[in-house]
Parts: structure tokens; C-alpha cells; sequence
């Protein structure tokens, strides 16, 4: 009996040994998870500040330039057409040249000429949708963020765009973005046309069937040929979407998307993201497919604002120069996303999420974006390349989106000349010209990886690449930029891409 006693002693004595060892386990490892986020969370400052006046800037921080005038385009057309057209006059008057801008989220001084007029379109923002319901016409300066809450009381949605809806109209068609929209081409394949004004201040419809050449120049022409009044889109149904997600090797991350997304018309939004904690260094990834669910029209989820978003801001800013917080953001995005989301999706919430949800608030540092689009079969190769050369220039990688999109048929800058895998890098670097020097080297190395298994870069970003490999990756350039001088003589529309690209002496 005694000796049952002492057994029985024994094994609680054991148990309550587990037990507190559990409870220390947990005390660590979720003190740690707690200490670590009130930290990112305390550090996540809030210095942004508007360029001071006779200044703009874009959304890179990293290209601050003074002008001689900035503009703010009315709302009203009729009075905007005839303000636009003395500013033409003015400006080849006085020996000055324009750029256009919207919400300035291009990084190479796209928007930008130093002491030039800036002309701000973003007030330019009246749209509505027509009574067939299937096409929108938008103001150029219109926003997404403005224009998704619109459509989605209507039932419809837009049919392509960036993953963020911070974005204007005209800038989105200006850089022909594309987003999450799988088996799909770029934007400018949803533009049935729209009304540009010359350098000479005519005002012309471009389309596939009027001005067919300045229609495919300016889709992608960065604001070179002259100034999009308004834009005709088609648009779609908004739908209900489940969400399948598939943790995998990042090796056969093309093979699972021809699998399980490729061609599929029930498959509407798809993207995947690549780990970028150090001990799994773009090895894994997460493949997030969005599949159609229908159902009557009232259980469509409401849009609503984003869930959880002051603990996803924190758990993604809190990856800064922190490996563990790599870990964490990763682990988060493996474990805790379906206990952040709902079972069902509605393209326009999908949608709806603004580049201000994780932007970087911070004065001594920007987040740099790139993108690069490889064919499928060379994904594994350029992936293999960002894996040697990213950690031997010790660059802070935050997130590794990949998306999908098809050839462009309308662009004539185009960068997706076939089926195209796209990889989008957000990096985090110091605001000092060591650092920017340290990220132009190491993009260089990143574009010349892409070259070279067929691929291309991105336009809209830090004008890193050298004119050579602009040449190589975009051999249709020097045309594009002869027709630019072919509409615009006097060279009245300029930017700092022009400048470097475009104007070679």
C-alpha cells in the first residue's frame, strides 16, 4: 500500500514537473511574442510629412525636387480642360516642362521634373458607372479607395488592378498595372479608351479603333504623351470566394499554381508569398487561391474595413531588421490567417486593403519595392539567383509577393510579352546615399538574374537599372521614345525616367 502511495507520489511529482515546465514554455515564448510587438509597435513612429511648399516627392521619400509651380486640376471638366490648356501655353511660353502626378506611389521620379509644374490630377476624381452596368468612366485623378465602395453597393468590381487600392485611374493605366487577377493580362486589356490631351492642347479619344498608336504609347507611357482627362473600364461582378491555401516548397510553387490555378475560370483572385526568414531563406511558400462560392446576392460579405489591422501593421513592421520577426510574420501567415480572416471573401473586400495599412511611417527609413517577371519554367532559377545575392549585400527583405499574369496585347512598353510569373520584393532601407548606392548595386545583380533567364523588370520603381539593361529588357524603347518626341516636339511632358532613359545625348 505504501509503495502504491509512493508510485502514485512519484508520478504527480512528474506531472506537476511537465506542467510547470509547460507553463514556463508558454510564459517564454508568448512573453517574448508580447515583448517583441509592444517594441515594433512603440517604434512604429509617425513622422510623414507633405514636401514642403515649392517641393513634391513620391512615395519612395528618396526624390525630393523643387518646382516652379504645382497645380491641382478642378473637379469640373469643362473648367479643368480650359486650365490645362493655359498651362500648356504658359509652360512652352516660359520654357517649362510638365509632369503629371497622381497619388505618386511610382519610386524614380516618374511624377517628378526639378524645377518644372507639377500637375496634380488626384482632385480629378468624378466617375460613375453606365446603365449597362459593365463599363466605368472615371476622371483620371479618381482613386480605387473612392471608386470600390461605389461599385460594391452595385454589385460589380473592378476587373484589374494593383493588390492596393491607393492608386489612381490614370496612374494605374499610365504604369498598366496589374495585381491578383490571375490568367489575366495587365490593365491596360480592361481600357475600352480614353480622352488625352496633347502637348498642343488638342483633346483626342484613343482606343483600338481611334488613335490606335498613342492608345497602346500611353497605356504604360508614364505620363510622356500628354494628359488623361478620363478613362472608359470595363468592370465586373463582385463574387464570394472561399480561400484555399497551400503550404509548400517554393520549388514547386509554378507547378502548384498550373495546378491548381492556371486557366481555371472559378479561380478570381490568386497570389502566393515567399519566406524571407533567414533559416528558410525563399524556400517555402504559401500559394493563396481564391475560389468562386456562389450564393445569393445578400450573403455576399459586406465591405467592411480591414480586420485586425492595428496587430497585421505591427506584426509586419515589427520584421524590420529582425530576424525573429521574420520568423514571427512568417509563422503568423502559416498559422493565424484563417483566425484573422472569415471563411468567405468578397472580391471588393479582397480589393479594398490601402498601401497605408503597412506603409512606413518612419524618417530614417523607406520601404523600396521592386518586381521582376520571369516565364514559369525560369522561376526556380531567378529564385535560386535571390537567394545568393540578397543576403550578400545584407539587404532587409520584408515580403516576397508572387503573382501571375498573362501577355500583353495592348501595351507598347509592354514588359509581359508572354506568360509571366511576377515577383514582388519589398525591402527596407536607410534614407542615406550609402544605402541607396548599397541598393542600386544589388538591383542591378536582380535585374541582370532576370535577364538572364528571360525575364524583365518593373518601370515604375527606383531607376537603378543601368541604360544598357533598360535596352535588353525593354529593346522596344528607343521607338517608344522617338514617338514620344514624334507627339510631343517640344518635349513639353517630362519626368526624371525620361530623363535618364529618354534623353540620351
Amino acid at each position: 500500500m505504501a509503495g502504491a502511495r509512493h508510485r502514485k507520489s512519484g508520478r504527480w511529482r512528474r506531472t506537476r514537473i511537465v506542467i510547470a515546465g509547460l507553463v514556463v514554455l508558454v510564459l517564454v515564448v508568448f512573453g517574448r511574442v508580447s515583448f517583441h510587438l509592444a517594441r515594433a509597435a512603440w517604434r512604429d513612429g509617425d513622422v510623414l510629412h507633405p514636401a514642403p511648399a515649392g517641393y513634391v516627392d513620391d512615395a519612395s521619400r528618396m526624390n525630393l525636387a523643387p518646382v516652379s509651380d504645382a497645380i491641382d486640376v478642378p473637379i469640373d471638366s469643362s473648367v479643368a480642360e480650359r486650365e490645362i490648356i493655359a498651362l500648356l501655353a504658359r509652360a512652352r511660353s516660359q520654357g517649362l516642362k510638365i509632369s503629371i502626378a497622381g497619388a505618386r506611389h511610382t519610386m524614380g521620379g516618374h511624377t517628378i521634373y526639378p524645377g518644372g509644374i507639377a500637375l496634380n490630377m488626384e482632385s480629378f476624381h468624378r466617375f460613375e458607372l453606365d446603365e449597362t452596368g459593365e463599363i466605368l468612366h472615371a476622371q483620371s485623378g479618381a482613386r480605387w479607395d473612392q471608386i470600390i465602395p461605389y461599385l460594391d453597393q452595385r454589385g460589380r468590381s473592378i476587373l484589374i488592378m494593383q493588390s492596393n487600392s491607393s492608386f489612381t485611374v490614370g496612374g494605374s493605366i499610365s504604369a498598366n498595372c496589374h495585381g491578383w487577377q490571375p490568367n489575366r493580362p495587365p490593365i491596360a486589356s480592361s481600357v475600352i479608351g480614353f480622352r488625352l490631351m496633347k502637348a498642343d492642347g488638342t483633346i483626342v479619344r484613343c482606343s483600338r479603333e481611334e488613335n490606335t498608336e498613342l492608345f497602346s504609347l500611353v497605356l504604360g507611357g508614364y505620363g510622356l504623351f500628354g494628359v488623361i482627362l478620363d478613362v472608359d473600364l470595363r468592370v465586373c461582378a463582385n463574387e464570394r470566394y472561399r480561400a484555399e491555401r497551400f503550404e509548400i516548397a517554393s520549388s514547386d510553387y509554378a507547378e502548384i499554381f498550373q495546378r491548381e490555378a492556371k486557366g481555371q475560370p472559378s479561380v478570381g483572385m490568386a497570389y502566393g508569398r515567399l519566406c524571407v526568414a533567414p533559416d528558410r531563406f525563399l524556400q517555402e511558400a504559401v500559394f493563396n487561391v481564391f475560389r468562386q462560392a456562389p450564393c445569393a446576392a445578400p450573403d455576399i460579405p459586406a465591405l467592411s474595413a480591414p480586420s485586425m489591422a492595428s496587430l497585421k501593421r505591427t506584426i509586419f513592421r515589427g520584421s524590420v531588421g529582425s530576424d525573429y520577426g521574420k520568423q514571427l510574420r512568417w509563422d503568423a501567415e502559416k498559422l493565424l490567417s484563417d483566425h484573422l480572416t472569415s471563411e468567405f471573401f468578397s472580391r471588393n473586400q479582397l480589393l479594398s486593403d490601402g498601401v497605408e495599412l503597412y506603409e512606413n511611417r518612419t524618417a530614417e527609413s523607406t520601404d523600396i519595392l521592386h518586381e521582376y517577371f520571369v516565364p514559369p519554367e525560369s522561376f526556380n532559377a531567378f529564385v535560386d539567383r535571390m537567394r545568393e545575392i540578397i543576403p550578400r549585400f545584407n539587404a532587409d527583405l520584408l515580403n516576397v509577393t508572387v503573382r501571375h499574369v498573362l501577355a500583353d496585347q495592348d501595351s507598347f512598353l509592354c514588359y509581359a510579352d508572354r506568360e509571366m510569373l511576377a515577383l514582388v520584393l519589398l525591402f527596407n532601407q536607410q534614407r542615406t546615399p550609402e544605402a541607396d548606392k548599397r541598393m542600386e548595386t544589388m538591383t542591378q545583380e536582380l535585374i541582370g538574374a532576370a535577364l538572364e533567364v528571360g525575364g524583365r523588370y518593373y518601370l515604375p520603381y527606383r531607376l537603378h537599372a543601368t541604360v544598357d539593361q533598360f535596352d535588353r529588357a525593354y529593346p522596344q524603347g528607343r521607338e517608344f521614345f522617338e514617338l514620344k518626341r514624334k507627339y510631343d516636339p517640344d518635349e513639353l511632358f517630362q519626368n526624371e525616367f525620361y530623363l535618364k532613359y529618354g534623353k540620351r545625348e
